[in-house]
């Protein structure tokens, strides 16, 4: 579906950042009337404000390590146990 919005954006293309070739800003309707230089000004302040999160494949992996790591813990511990049991 697309709808029909009227926002003010802007774009910064030169980032200086490796991880980014362009970035857009939605401006909040209540700072429309700042001038453009402001706005822009704002905005390559923080074009590259530091790295990108983890991706969620990083963190899919980390919780499956997470799971076989309990997993094998309550096996050896089971393990453990039935030792004792006669």
């Amino acid at each position: 579906m697309i709808k029909g919005v009227n926002r003010q954006v802007v774009e910064i293309t030169q980032t200086d950042c490796e991880y980014f070739e362009r970035i857009l800003f939605l401006v909040k309707p209540e700072f429309a009337t700042v001038s453009e230089g402001k706005l822009r000004e704002r905005a390559s302040m923080m074009s590259c404000a530091g790295k990108p999160p983890a991706t969620r494949i990083n963190r899919r992996w980390q919780r499956i390590a997470a799971m076989v790591g309990s997993a094998l813990a309550g096996a050896l511990i089971c393990g453990i146990l039935m030792q004792f049991i006669p």
